[in-house]
């Protein structure tokens, strides 16, 4: 592009929580056709998979044959179910899918950070590192996934910056889940994180009766895209749909 050419906005499709099974592949064909036909690329926002089985992600794998679009990801809790998250990687990096953590990604001039995320709560009553050892490990899981998210922001230098994650950095785009489970959905520490850099929109999953949009503190947006909720709002186009 010429510095007098005008920049062409890049539209960012997210998803969460395929939930793919492994029955016989071609579930979710469709949906990467449509994808590709309205997004210049796709974020997946982790629960790839229903139990965490290779099988399970080589039936998504072949159905993203049909996407021809980049794809950038992150694991959800369902992902670690059985143990296989390196073998589930593998199988959906050979179909070029861009797994977000430790490294980001950029597409032209928009940069992808992200991380699973983890619970523990909202402001002040987010679970704090007191007490039993399974509390306290609980919180420093917490902490880990803020610290890699951190990480890869930080090694991030472009004009628009776009955060993917499983769990939410809000209560937000929680409301219409049980208040009881809240602090098993998302953790602020998340969030926190978000502020300190000038990061453009969040997407994440996991809250699959939630709310689709919220914003942090600092007014960042933030999109819950859990498939459930998409089809929700629009069957035709089960995806959040962002021009940056």
């Amino acid at each position: 592009m010429s510095e007098n050419e005008p920049r062409k906005p890049v539209r960012v499709a997210a998803v969460g929580d395929l939930h793919v099974h492994d029955k016989p592949a071609g579930t979710c064909r469709s949906f990467f056709e449509n994808v590709s036909r309205n997004a210049d690329i796709l974020a997946l926002c982790g629960d790839l998979t229903t139990m965490g089985l290779p099988t399970e992600a080589e039936n998504l794998a072949a159905d993203l044959a049909q996407c021809t679009i980049p794809v950038v990801a992150v694991l959800g809790n369902h992902d670690h179910e059985t143990g296989h998250v390196e073998e589930i990687k593998k199988i959906l990096q050979s179909v070029r899918v861009n797994f977000l953590g430790d490294e980001p990604y950029v597409h032209q001039d928009v940069g992808f950070a992200g991380v699973k995320g983890f619970g523990g709560g909202f402001g002040r009553h987010m679970l704090t590192s007191f007490g039993e050892e399974g509390i306290k490990k609980f919180v420093s899981e917490a902490l880990q996934e803020s610290l890699r998210l951190e990480n890869s922001l930080r090694s991030l230098n472009t004009p628009k910056t776009v955060v993917i994650l499983h769990y939410s950095p809000i209560p937000a785009t929680l409301v219409g889940e049980p208040t009881e489970i809240y602090p098993f959905l998302g953790s602020s520490r998340l969030a926190e994180t978000i502020d300190n850099f000038d990061v453009s929109v969040v997407f994440h999953g996991h809250a699959h009766h939630g709310s689709y949009e919220g914003h942090t503190n600092r007014g960042v947006p933030v999109y819950n895209a859990a498939l459930d909720l998409m089809r929700s709002r629009n069957p035709e186009q089960p995806y959040a749909l962002i021009e940056m």
